[in-house]
């Protein structure tokens, strides 16, 4: 189905692919001729060809998960007015009821930003993030930066990327998103999908092919081939906001009549254009695709790469879910027991829970297809459940008006509004034990919303919904949708744009300045935080030796982002479920650090620091977090502010999953300290590392440096790397975080 070509290729006229470089133009020259380069060319600020780009995008989106902090950052750092189109969509947390009136005060608070500064509001309801971009905001050639891993819109030729608050907060003040030029890989489409074959199946097929060697971490993904006219717009969307699990930078397709389509019926045809390669385009890979071959999938926990056929998991259920349990119990230890086999009867396996939902699964043509393989049927009245979320009101009303609508109704179908929370676990939780299927991004642990650390854990597997509606109608069996015969005769979609003109408030270039900010009481701004001191002396509070660590991890999604807006009360939640003493330990060093800046060095401190022969007033005191692969998953920046917020100064890995996460840490005053693959760290929480002349290397422009880790045995070298820092970055460091170097600038 998906096949990995590991050495560059060129693309003649956009049809012939060629290997041999033979009287072709350099890599460097053809590759400026991809729909990549056209687009990030255009929007770098320098104008030049180099090697680095400065990008300032054309729009911006934020859920309410982010966009409060985002703003509050702003504010403390020089806001003026939103410069360019800012929309913030109300999806994660609107039917979220923890903590009483924060998340309706959250989202009064964003209005009246949007009514100050000049924004794009979308109240609860209306619209999951990504398709309200999808109907609203992209265009042919433009780039959207959004605080959300999933900022995908590739499919409708807009370059879309996900980043953590601080990236958003640079583009409000006009600065720009600073990054190595990328390269480009080829998606090569070929064939057409047999009925019964959905997007999820592909993107689960393309994350499985991709993900765990990194073949495409921090590159851009570009969809091209004859395989593409194959496949409807909502097709294509669905493929393309599953890139993000393959940890590519970001994606581009190829636009056609299809496209056009799109933007007609959207009432912008003038936001449609042609984009195609040059006559000569270079890709330093290929990832080649047989839609025909494609088959009906099943992502297991605990990662959308976790990927079989299901009909290889029919056939062989108990082996196959046991590793899935062995999986569990390095995670979880002792604490939960997970019975997935028990899911096998009569020798086939069987789900709890159905859910159809979020930016990837809630698309008209994805619930148009469900409806139609369960008209007549029926969920039954057992213990499978089954849910459905329209992605936005105007999704919704074209299902009621074609009788989609009814059809999963009456085959006992929960249709709910617009909302992310099955994504993240804020809604449709399963009990204890329970296997649900869904069409959404992600089944990391805990995004279905259980606590493990409290004993409990259910778990998700993703599949596209067609094989969704096959099992609902089958009694929960998992079925293949390749193995049923139905036939879907909805009318096509088809926009109406009145939904969003009566409801959300558009004031992109009619800031009032005089408009108050509405705050709640859970509304509060940022700590203090200082500037590095010369040296640093860090006290290891978490070291996590899994092979990814992800950002629901570091700071847990779920119930816990109603505090979103309270960086005290949300950094309470920070590694809860992985490392539940994170949180004292950290506010032990915290303190301890706020003693030694009053000149009472705590005790502990001094010992360590007359092991290195260092001095407690020119040497700051924070915590640390030690993991293999740190920062896998959502762009939320509160997976590094908590660990600030805690009083933490670095982080220390082999590796950071994503760049997201990395530049999260470094907008927020955490160093991304690395070490060589060869390098054992068998260290433990109470371990200290002691890194001299830190601040004098951050400045001047080095990217190593010597270090000591200071353990009951003794004193022990470690070398550590802070590589491909740009000088703002640096400067960003030195000053403590994003605040104070804006703050130094004024």
């Amino acid at each position: 189905m998906v096949e990995l070509i590991k050495h560059g290729v060129y693309l003649i006229d956009g049809a012939e692919i060629r290997t041999d470089a033979t009287g072709m133009p350099t890599p460097d020259e053809a590759r400026e001729n991809t729909i990549t380069y056209g687009i990030l060319r255009s929007h770098d600020v320098d104008g030049s060809k180099g090697k680095k780009m400065r990008i300032r995008f054309d729009a911006m989106m934020s859920h309410d998960i982010t966009y409060v902090g985002i703003i509050q950052t702003a504010r403390a750092s020089g806001l003026d007015k939103f410069p360019l189109p800012y929309a913030m969509t109300n999806c994660h947390n609107s039917l979220c009821a923890v903590g009483g009136t924060i998340n309706e005060d959250d989202h009064v608070f964003g209005l009246s930003a949007a009514k100050k500064y000049g924004g794009i509001y979308v109240p609860a309801n209306q619209a999951v993030i990504h398709q309200y971009a999808r109907e609203a905001m992209v265009k042919c050639g433009n780039m959207i930066l959004g605080s959300d891993s999933h900022t995908r819109y590739g499919s409708l030729g807009n370059m879309g990327v996900g980043e953590g608050g601080g990236e958003l907060v640079k583009q409000l003040l006009k600065n720009t998103w600073d990054i190595n030029a990328p390269e480009v890989v080829l998606v090569w489409l070929e064939g057409k999908p047999r009925k019964g074959v959905g997007p999820h199946d592909v993107a689960i097929s393309l994350v499985k092919a991709t993900f765990e060697s990194g073949f495409v971490k921090n590159k851009v993904l570009e969809f091209a081939g004859p395989g593409v006219k194959e496949l409807p717009i909502d097709f294509r969307n669905g493929i393309d906001i599953m890139t993000t699990e393959t940890t590519c930078l970001s994606s581009i397709w190829v636009t056609d009549d299809e496209v056009k389509h799109h933007y007609e019926i959207h009432k912008r045809p003038q936001d449609y254009r042609e984009l195609k390669p040059g006559n000569v385009a270079y890709y330093d890979a290929m990832i080649k695709i047989d839609l025909s071959t494609q088959e009906s999938m099943i992502a297991l926990p605990f990662h959308p790469s976790n990927a079989y056929t299901i009909h290889e998991l029919q056939e062989n259920p108990v082996e196959i879910l046991k590793a899935v349990e062995e999986d569990a119990k390095k995670r979880f230890g002792d604490k939960i027991q997970v019975d997935l086999v028990d899911k096998v009867i009569d020798g086939k396996v069987h789900a709890d829970q159905g859910i159809i939902a979020g930016c990837s699964g809630g698309t008209y043509d994805n619930l148009s297809a469900a409806a139609s393989i369960m008209k007549g049927a029926s969920i039954g009245n057992d213990y499978f459940t089954m849910s459905a979320y329209p992605q936005s009101v105007p999704v919704y009303l074209a299902t009621t008006r074609n009788r989609i609508a009814e059809e999963l109704l009456e085959a006992g179908v929960v249709i709910k509004p617009a909302f992310c929370g099955p994504c993240f676990g804020a809604g449709d939780v399963p009990s204890n034990n329970g296997l649900s299927i869904r069409h959404t991004t992600r089944n990391f642990p805990n995004r279905e919303g259980s606590k493990p650390g409290q004993g409990q854990i259910s778990l998700v597997a993703l599949m596209d919904a067609r094989s969704i509606a096959a099992t609902a109608a089958n009694g929960g069996v998992i079925t293949a949708a390749t193995d049923v015969d139905y036939t879907d005769d909805h009318k096509p979609y088809d926009f109406d744009e009145r939904v969003y003109q009566r409801r959300v408030y558009n004031g992109f270039d009619h800031a009032d300045l005089n408009q108050e900010l509405k705050y709640g009481p859970n509304i509060k701004d940022w700590p203090k935080m200082y500037p590095m001191q010369d040296n640093m002396l860090l006290e290891l509070a978490a070291v996590i030796h899994d092979p990814v660590t992800t950002t629901d991890e570091l700071i847990p999604s779920g119930e816990t982002s109603s505090y979103r807006s309270n960086p005290l009360k949300l950094s309470e939640f920070a590694l809860s479920r992985r490392v539940p003493e994170y949180v004292g330990l950290s506010k032990r060093i915290q303190a301890q650090d706020l003693e030694r800046r009053a000149g009472n060095v705590p005790e502990n401190v001094a010992a360590a620091l007359a092991k290195v022969g260092a001095k407690a007033e020119d040497t700051s005191f924070g915590s640390c977090v030690f993991a293999n692969r740190p920062g896998d998953g959502s762009a939320r920046e509160q997976a590094a502010s908590c660990q600030k917020v805690l009083g933490g100064d670095a982080n220390i890995c082999y590796e950071y999953a994503t760049k997201r996460y990395r530049s999260n840490c470094i907008n927020w005053g955490i160093v991304p300290f690395t070490i060589a693959p060869e390098t054992e760290f068998n260290y433990n929480p109470g371990d200290f590392v002691f890194v001299p002349g830190i601040r004098e290397a951050i400045v001047s422009g080095k990217e190593e440096i010597d270090a000591k880790v200071i353990t009951a045995d003794g004193v022990k070298d470690i070398h550590l790397f802070f590589q491909n820092l740009t000088a703002d970055e640096r400067e960003i460091l030195a000053q403590g975080c994003l605040m104070n170097y804006y703050k130094s600038k004024k």
